[in-house]
């Protein structure tokens, strides 16, 4: 028997899978096969999940461990903010240290370990970067051959001016007031972008952001290759960059943000060093459950009930008393 474990950041669940730990690694087929039956909560176990993150060594110098970020659909997405929280736990812990560099799809990246939010909620800062602003970076066509920032897009929704930003996710971001973030204009809008269309040829992520002060914000995301999310690690990331670009009186450069989600609360500090943007992104790693299944059904997408023994830790139980714990800012609810 191996081991899965089900994780989440700001109630964005995921699967972790070590493929360090197994006889043979599974390919890429596999990976793909296993995200879409086990993340599915009717073919999968434990209501599913968003994604699976798979954890292996890297060959880089310097670097502790490799993340890759399978969605629910079986696509492969370039970075998961909050997955990566939770893969710099499971390494923390397996290797006793603190701080170190995890290999992404696009560049090695510094992580921490952090004070607890609460009790029994461990906290991890990383690193979201490279940042890019370039349509051949999302890629993006028929908006122009310039960085979208803060300009209106007709086409999408009048009224509503939109800023992209690739973290190297690719981010489609919204200032709005609470009635836009609660109705039901950002699941049409996500719901377009991400099938074919004329603009975001790979599809993108798209947040709608509620400025609820200085340095705070509500930040509700639909995820390419997801749909509507708990929450968004790079998504919050992005939002928060674009907060103090474009809103420099309100988001500021270097200061902890609060930002909160449907799934919770993260904070995040936006830099620009030279021509270099990064941002940090600060918040919980919580473990749920651990799966006890057999290596053979890992290669055969084979996850369920019947397969598996699920032990159940009492880290969601401190999660959810620390998410009481903070201040209604939405009516969106969890997604359970």
């Amino acid at each position: 028997m191996v081991q899965l474990r089900k994780v989440h950041g700001s109630e964005n669940h995921f699967f972790l899978l070590d493929q360090t730990t197994l006889s043979e690694k599974l390919n890429d087929a596999e990976l793909t096969a296993l995200a879409q039956q086990v993340t599915d909560p009717a073919t999968g176990i434990l209501n599913g999940a968003d994604g699976v993150l798979v954890v292996d060594e890297s060959t880089h110098d310097n670097v502790l461990g490799q993340m890759r970020v399978i969605n629910a659909d079986g696509s492969e997405a370039s970075m998961c903010g909050n997955g990566l929280r939770t893969v710099s736990r499971y390494l923390a812990e397996k290797h006793h240290t603190n701080q170190f560099k995890v290999e992404t799809l696009q560049a090695d990246l510094q992580v921490s370990r952090q004070s607890d939010l609460a009790a029994n909620v461990p906290a991890f800062s990383v690193e979201i970067s490279p940042v890019r602003f370039n349509p051949s970076a999302f890629p993006f066509e028929n908006l122009g051959d310039q960085p979208l920032i803060d300009s209106p897009v007709p086409a999408f929704l009048p009224g509503l001016n939109f800023t992209a930003i690739a973290v190297p996710n690719p981010h489609l971001i919204s200032f709005v007031d609470e009635e836009e973030i609660n109705n039901d204009d950002l699941g049409k809008l996500g719901t377009m972008l991400n099938k074919p269309n004329e603009y975001f040829t790979d599809g993108v992520n798209v947040s709608f952001a509620q400025i609820l002060g200085p340095n705070q914000l509500f930040v509700r995301t639909f995820e390419r290759g997801v749909g509507f999310t708990n929450a968004c690690g790079t998504g919050m990331s992005a939002t928060s960059l674009a907060f103090a670009m474009v809103h420099p009186n309100l988001g500021h450069f270097d200061d902890p943000i609060t930002v909160y989600n449907p799934g919770g609360m993260v904070k995040t500090k936006v830099h620009k060093d030279a021509d270099r943007y990064y941002i940090d992104l600060i918040g919980n790693a919580t473990q749920t459950h651990v799966i006890d299944v057999d290596e053979a059904d890992l290669h055969h997408a084979n996850v369920t009930v019947e397969t598996t023994d699920v032990t159940e830790t009492d880290e969601e139980a401190a999660y959810l008393n620390f998410v009481d714990g903070l201040p209604t800012v939405s009516a969106v609810e969890v997604k359970k």
